[in-house]
Protein backbone atom coordinates (compact mmCIF):
# COMPACT_ATOMS: atom_id res chain seq x y z
CA UNK A 1 0.00 0.00 0.00
CA UNK A 2 1.77 3.59 -0.84
CA UNK A 3 2.14 6.02 2.18
CA UNK A 4 0.52 8.84 0.27
CA UNK A 5 -2.31 9.27 -2.31
CA UNK A 6 -1.98 12.46 -4.71
CA UNK A 7 -5.31 14.06 -5.26
CA UNK A 8 -4.75 14.12 -9.03
CA UNK A 9 -4.95 10.38 -9.00
CA UNK A 10 -8.06 10.34 -7.40
CA UNK A 11 -9.28 13.16 -9.95
CA UNK A 12 -8.17 11.04 -13.02
CA UNK A 13 -9.98 8.22 -11.87
CA UNK A 14 -12.94 10.41 -11.58
CA UNK A 15 -12.70 12.43 -14.22
CA UNK A 16 -14.61 10.66 -17.05
CA UNK A 17 -17.56 11.88 -14.58
CA UNK A 18 -18.94 8.10 -13.91
CA UNK A 19 -19.45 6.25 -10.61
CA UNK A 20 -16.37 4.56 -9.41
CA UNK A 21 -16.56 2.89 -6.09
CA UNK A 22 -14.61 3.59 -2.78
CA UNK A 23 -12.91 -0.37 -3.01
CA UNK A 24 -12.49 -0.13 -7.07
CA UNK A 25 -10.82 3.39 -6.62
CA UNK A 26 -8.80 2.01 -3.49
CA UNK A 27 -7.60 -0.84 -5.62
CA UNK A 28 -6.53 0.81 -8.67
CA UNK A 29 -4.63 3.05 -6.33
CA UNK A 30 -2.97 1.02 -4.11
CA UNK A 31 -4.49 2.64 -1.16
CA UNK A 32 -7.02 1.89 1.74
CA UNK A 33 -10.76 2.51 1.52
CA UNK A 34 -10.01 5.38 4.17
CA UNK A 35 -7.40 6.78 2.37
CA UNK A 36 -9.77 7.30 -0.93
CA UNK A 37 -12.61 8.66 1.97
CA UNK A 38 -9.79 11.26 3.58
CA UNK A 39 -8.54 12.38 0.04
CA UNK A 40 -12.38 12.55 -1.35
CA UNK A 41 -13.56 14.55 1.99
CA UNK A 42 -10.17 16.76 1.17
CA UNK A 43 -11.66 17.78 -2.15
CA UNK A 44 -14.98 18.06 -0.81
CA UNK A 45 -14.09 20.95 1.64
CA UNK A 46 -11.78 22.67 -0.92
CA UNK A 47 -15.12 23.42 -3.31
CA UNK A 48 -15.27 20.49 -5.71
CA UNK A 49 -18.49 19.11 -5.66
CA UNK A 50 -18.00 15.18 -6.06
CA UNK A 51 -20.82 13.28 -5.15
CA UNK A 52 -21.69 9.59 -3.59
CA UNK A 53 -24.13 7.76 -5.05
CA UNK A 54 -25.99 4.86 -3.21
CA UNK A 55 -24.35 1.94 -4.06
CA UNK A 56 -22.40 2.82 -7.35
CA UNK A 57 -19.67 5.40 -5.45
CA UNK A 58 -18.20 8.17 -6.89
CA UNK A 59 -18.96 10.57 -9.28
CA UNK A 60 -18.44 13.89 -10.15
CA UNK A 61 -21.34 16.04 -11.74
CA UNK A 62 -20.25 16.10 -15.26
CA UNK A 63 -16.39 15.08 -17.67
CA UNK A 64 -13.39 16.86 -16.01
CA UNK A 65 -10.11 18.01 -17.83
CA UNK A 66 -6.92 18.24 -15.68
CA UNK A 67 -4.32 20.44 -16.59
CA UNK A 68 -1.58 19.26 -18.48
CA UNK A 69 1.80 21.14 -19.42
CA UNK A 70 2.71 19.16 -22.01
CA UNK A 71 -0.50 19.38 -23.56
CA UNK A 72 -0.56 23.11 -23.25
CA UNK A 73 2.97 23.62 -24.46
CA UNK A 74 2.02 21.54 -27.65
CA UNK A 75 -0.49 23.72 -28.01
CA UNK A 76 1.13 27.32 -28.27
CA UNK A 77 2.43 28.66 -31.70
CA UNK A 78 5.74 29.12 -29.67
CA UNK A 79 6.14 26.60 -27.21
CA UNK A 80 9.88 27.58 -26.02
CA UNK A 81 9.48 29.81 -23.29
CA UNK A 82 8.71 27.51 -20.04
CA UNK A 83 4.89 26.44 -18.91
CA UNK A 84 4.76 24.62 -15.53
CA UNK A 85 1.46 23.30 -13.82
CA UNK A 86 0.82 22.54 -10.29
CA UNK A 87 -1.54 20.81 -8.12
CA UNK A 88 -1.86 23.51 -5.56
CA UNK A 89 -0.18 26.88 -4.78
CA UNK A 90 -0.53 29.75 -2.23
CA UNK A 91 -1.22 31.86 -5.76
CA UNK A 92 0.24 32.14 -8.98
CA UNK A 93 1.49 35.28 -8.48
CA UNK A 94 3.75 34.32 -5.46
CA UNK A 95 5.04 31.47 -7.30
CA UNK A 96 6.32 33.73 -9.99
CA UNK A 97 7.79 35.74 -7.36
CA UNK A 98 9.84 33.72 -5.96
CA UNK A 99 11.20 32.60 -9.50
CA UNK A 100 14.37 33.56 -10.01
CA UNK A 101 15.70 37.00 -11.28
CA UNK A 102 17.41 35.31 -14.71
CA UNK A 103 13.79 33.55 -15.23
CA UNK A 104 12.93 33.28 -18.85
CA UNK A 105 10.73 36.36 -19.78
CA UNK A 106 7.05 35.44 -20.54
CA UNK A 107 7.12 32.08 -18.33
CA UNK A 108 3.56 30.82 -17.04
CA UNK A 109 2.92 29.35 -13.88
CA UNK A 110 -0.82 27.79 -13.46
CA UNK A 111 -2.31 25.69 -10.86
CA UNK A 112 -5.97 23.82 -10.51
CA UNK A 113 -6.20 25.12 -6.87
CA UNK A 114 -5.01 28.63 -5.22
CA UNK A 115 -5.25 28.82 -1.00
CA UNK A 116 -4.23 32.21 -1.26
CA UNK A 117 -5.59 33.56 -4.41
CA UNK A 118 -6.31 36.73 -4.93
CA UNK A 119 -7.59 39.98 -6.89
CA UNK A 120 -7.36 43.82 -6.93
CA UNK A 121 -7.68 45.82 -3.67
CA UNK A 122 -6.67 42.71 -1.88
CA UNK A 123 -10.02 40.71 -2.31
CA UNK A 124 -9.75 37.26 -2.23
CA UNK A 125 -10.24 34.90 -5.42
CA UNK A 126 -11.99 31.79 -5.23
CA UNK A 127 -10.15 29.18 -6.21
CA UNK A 128 -12.17 25.82 -6.28
CA UNK A 129 -10.17 22.55 -7.53
CA UNK A 130 -10.48 22.20 -10.97
CA UNK A 131 -13.72 24.78 -11.39
CA UNK A 132 -11.22 27.38 -13.33
CA UNK A 133 -8.17 28.78 -14.60
CA UNK A 134 -6.02 30.22 -12.57
CA UNK A 135 -3.06 31.26 -14.33
CA UNK A 136 0.11 34.18 -14.06
CA UNK A 137 2.47 35.26 -16.90
CA UNK A 138 5.88 36.92 -15.78
CA UNK A 139 7.02 40.10 -17.86
CA UNK A 140 10.03 41.51 -17.88
CA UNK A 141 10.11 45.87 -18.89
CA UNK A 142 13.25 48.11 -19.69
CA UNK A 143 11.11 50.84 -18.21
CA UNK A 144 9.69 51.71 -14.81
CA UNK A 145 6.34 50.85 -13.11
CA UNK A 146 4.98 54.18 -14.46
CA UNK A 147 5.49 53.44 -17.89
CA UNK A 148 3.10 50.25 -17.26
CA UNK A 149 0.19 52.86 -17.38
CA UNK A 150 -2.73 50.74 -18.76
CA UNK A 151 -1.31 47.21 -18.51
CA UNK A 152 -4.24 45.99 -16.97
CA UNK A 153 -6.49 47.29 -19.36
CA UNK A 154 -4.31 45.54 -21.80
CA UNK A 155 -4.16 42.36 -20.33
CA UNK A 156 -8.28 42.59 -19.97
CA UNK A 157 -8.30 42.93 -23.92
CA UNK A 158 -6.18 40.17 -24.06
CA UNK A 159 -8.45 37.29 -21.88
CA UNK A 160 -11.45 39.01 -23.99
CA UNK A 161 -10.23 38.10 -27.14
CA UNK A 162 -8.94 34.85 -26.26
CA UNK A 163 -12.33 33.63 -24.52
CA UNK A 164 -14.18 35.01 -27.64
CA UNK A 165 -12.45 33.17 -29.60
CA UNK A 166 -12.89 30.24 -27.76
CA UNK A 167 -16.84 30.54 -28.51
CA UNK A 168 -17.57 32.65 -25.59
CA UNK A 169 -20.03 34.97 -26.45
CA UNK A 170 -21.48 39.11 -24.87
CA UNK A 171 -18.03 39.47 -23.22
CA UNK A 172 -17.80 42.75 -21.62
CA UNK A 173 -14.53 44.57 -20.06
CA UNK A 174 -15.36 46.70 -16.92
CA UNK A 175 -12.44 49.14 -15.81
CA UNK A 176 -10.18 48.60 -15.09
CA UNK A 177 -9.52 44.26 -14.84
CA UNK A 178 -12.97 42.53 -14.63
CA UNK A 179 -14.45 40.62 -17.74
CA UNK A 180 -18.25 40.54 -17.72
CA UNK A 181 -20.97 38.70 -19.11
CA UNK A 182 -24.35 39.66 -19.23
CA UNK A 183 -23.27 41.99 -15.57
CA UNK A 184 -21.71 39.47 -13.76
CA UNK A 185 -17.59 38.45 -12.94
CA UNK A 186 -16.63 35.75 -15.16
CA UNK A 187 -12.76 36.77 -14.84
CA UNK A 188 -9.95 39.12 -13.48
CA UNK A 189 -6.71 40.37 -13.79
CA UNK A 190 -3.96 41.33 -11.66
CA UNK A 191 -1.32 43.25 -12.42
CA UNK A 192 1.62 43.15 -9.46
CA UNK A 193 4.79 45.30 -10.39
CA UNK A 194 8.15 45.06 -8.68
CA UNK A 195 11.09 47.04 -9.53
CA UNK A 196 12.95 50.57 -9.87
CA UNK A 197 10.61 53.95 -10.47
CA UNK A 198 13.18 54.58 -13.76
CA UNK A 199 13.38 50.68 -14.65
CA UNK A 200 13.99 47.70 -15.41
CA UNK A 201 10.60 46.02 -13.59
CA UNK A 202 8.56 43.05 -13.63
CA UNK A 203 4.94 42.38 -14.04
CA UNK A 204 3.16 39.34 -12.72
CA UNK A 205 0.06 39.32 -14.63
CA UNK A 206 -1.97 37.07 -13.21
CA UNK A 207 -5.50 35.82 -14.36
CA UNK A 208 -8.30 33.70 -13.14
CA UNK A 209 -11.47 32.76 -15.01
CA UNK A 210 -14.25 30.75 -13.63
CA UNK A 211 -15.21 27.38 -15.32
CA UNK A 212 -17.64 25.93 -13.22
CA UNK A 213 -18.78 26.89 -10.09
CA UNK A 214 -21.69 25.15 -8.13
CA UNK A 215 -24.65 27.06 -6.96
CA UNK A 216 -23.44 27.65 -3.72
CA UNK A 217 -20.27 29.63 -4.57
CA UNK A 218 -22.81 32.04 -6.33
CA UNK A 219 -24.34 32.90 -2.84
CA UNK A 220 -20.70 32.96 -0.96
CA UNK A 221 -18.87 34.96 -3.89
CA UNK A 222 -21.40 38.30 -2.57
CA UNK A 223 -21.54 39.66 -6.11
CA UNK A 224 -23.24 38.79 -9.86
CA UNK A 225 -20.52 36.26 -11.35
CA UNK A 226 -20.88 33.68 -13.68
CA UNK A 227 -19.04 30.84 -15.76
CA UNK A 228 -18.04 28.82 -18.72
CA UNK A 229 -20.01 26.42 -18.20
CA UNK A 230 -23.59 28.68 -18.12
CA UNK A 231 -22.51 30.86 -20.90
CA UNK A 232 -21.54 27.80 -23.54
CA UNK A 233 -24.84 26.04 -22.44
CA UNK A 234 -23.13 23.22 -20.19
CA UNK A 235 -20.10 22.50 -22.41
CA UNK A 236 -17.35 25.00 -21.63
CA UNK A 237 -13.58 24.95 -23.76
CA UNK A 238 -11.44 22.04 -23.04
CA UNK A 239 -9.24 23.50 -20.02
CA UNK A 240 -5.81 22.35 -22.05
CA UNK A 241 -6.47 24.30 -25.45
CA UNK A 242 -8.33 27.18 -23.56
CA UNK A 243 -5.11 27.50 -21.27
CA UNK A 244 -2.95 27.59 -24.35
CA UNK A 245 -5.29 30.23 -26.10
CA UNK A 246 -5.28 32.43 -23.13
CA UNK A 247 -1.32 32.21 -22.74
CA UNK A 248 -0.82 32.29 -25.93
CA UNK A 249 -2.60 35.72 -26.50
CA UNK A 250 -1.81 37.42 -22.89
CA UNK A 251 2.64 36.70 -24.50
CA UNK A 252 1.31 38.13 -27.37
CA UNK A 253 0.16 41.22 -25.97
CA UNK A 254 2.43 41.56 -23.76
CA UNK A 255 4.96 42.39 -26.22
CA UNK A 256 2.93 44.60 -28.04
CA UNK A 257 2.11 46.65 -25.08
CA UNK A 258 6.06 46.59 -24.59
CA UNK A 259 6.38 48.03 -28.36
CA UNK A 260 3.64 50.57 -28.43
CA UNK A 261 1.86 50.57 -24.93
CA UNK A 262 -2.01 51.02 -24.66
CA UNK A 263 -2.76 52.37 -27.89
CA UNK A 264 -3.75 49.19 -29.67
CA UNK A 265 -5.84 47.49 -26.89
CA UNK A 266 -8.06 50.87 -27.00
CA UNK A 267 -10.71 50.31 -29.87
CA UNK A 268 -11.51 46.85 -28.53
CA UNK A 269 -11.61 47.89 -24.90
CA UNK A 270 -14.13 51.06 -26.04
CA UNK A 271 -16.43 48.05 -27.90
CA UNK A 272 -16.40 46.18 -24.89
CA UNK A 273 -16.79 48.91 -22.18
CA UNK A 274 -19.35 47.86 -19.37
CA UNK A 275 -19.13 51.20 -18.12
CA UNK A 276 -19.38 53.90 -20.93
CA UNK A 277 -22.61 55.63 -20.73
CA UNK A 278 -23.76 54.28 -17.29
CA UNK A 279 -24.35 55.99 -14.40
CA UNK A 280 -21.55 54.79 -11.87
CA UNK A 281 -20.93 54.99 -7.87
CA UNK A 282 -17.75 55.56 -6.97
CA UNK A 283 -15.94 54.47 -3.72
CA UNK A 284 -12.22 55.83 -2.65
CA UNK A 285 -12.28 58.09 -5.45
CA UNK A 286 -12.31 61.24 -2.87
CA UNK A 287 -15.13 63.89 -3.63
CA UNK A 288 -16.24 62.09 -6.15
CA UNK A 289 -19.09 59.35 -5.41
CA UNK A 290 -20.91 59.31 -8.57
CA UNK A 291 -20.95 60.04 -12.21
CA UNK A 292 -21.70 58.92 -15.55
CA UNK A 293 -18.51 56.41 -17.66
CA UNK A 294 -17.15 57.77 -20.57
CA UNK A 295 -14.31 55.72 -21.51
CA UNK A 296 -10.76 55.80 -20.91
CA UNK A 297 -8.07 57.89 -21.62
CA UNK A 298 -4.41 57.42 -23.39
CA UNK A 299 -2.83 56.23 -20.23
CA UNK A 300 -5.54 53.54 -19.31
CA UNK A 301 -7.44 56.04 -16.67
CA UNK A 302 -11.18 56.06 -16.07
CA UNK A 303 -13.09 59.24 -17.19
CA UNK A 304 -16.43 59.73 -15.15
CA UNK A 305 -18.45 63.22 -16.02
CA UNK A 306 -20.22 64.22 -13.18
CA UNK A 307 -21.57 68.21 -13.20
CA UNK A 308 -20.71 68.51 -16.63
CA UNK A 309 -17.26 68.35 -15.88
CA UNK A 310 -15.08 65.03 -16.93
CA UNK A 311 -12.76 63.78 -14.15
CA UNK A 312 -9.85 61.22 -14.51
CA UNK A 313 -9.51 57.61 -11.91
CA UNK A 314 -6.68 56.51 -12.39
CA UNK A 315 -6.06 54.75 -8.73
CA UNK A 316 -6.43 50.86 -8.36
CA UNK A 317 -7.89 51.10 -4.83
CA UNK A 318 -11.20 53.18 -6.41
CA UNK A 319 -14.02 50.93 -6.61
CA UNK A 320 -16.64 51.16 -9.42
CA UNK A 321 -20.05 50.09 -9.74
CA UNK A 322 -23.01 50.50 -11.71
CA UNK A 323 -25.75 51.95 -10.19
CA UNK A 324 -28.60 49.68 -9.68
CA UNK A 325 -30.90 51.55 -12.81
CA UNK A 326 -28.12 50.75 -14.50
CA UNK A 327 -28.29 46.88 -14.50
CA UNK A 328 -26.08 46.15 -11.69
CA UNK A 329 -22.44 44.50 -11.57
Amino acid sequence: MKATLDPREVLQQLAHGGPVSGAELAAQLGVTRAAVWKQIEALRAAGLPIEARTKVGYCLPWPMELLDAERIQQALPNPATPVQVHWALDSTQDALARLPGDAPDLSVVLAETQTQGRGRRGHGWASPPCLGLYLSCLKHFAGGPASLAGLSIAAGVCVAQALTEAGVPDLQLKWPNDVLAHGAKLAGVLIEVQGEYDGPCTARVGVGVNLRLPPEWHARLGQPVTDLATLCGGRPPERNALAARLIDHLRTGLITFEEKGLVPFVPDFARRDALAGQALTLTGAGDLHQGVGRGIDARGALRVEHAGQVHTIQSSHVSVRLQPSSGGG
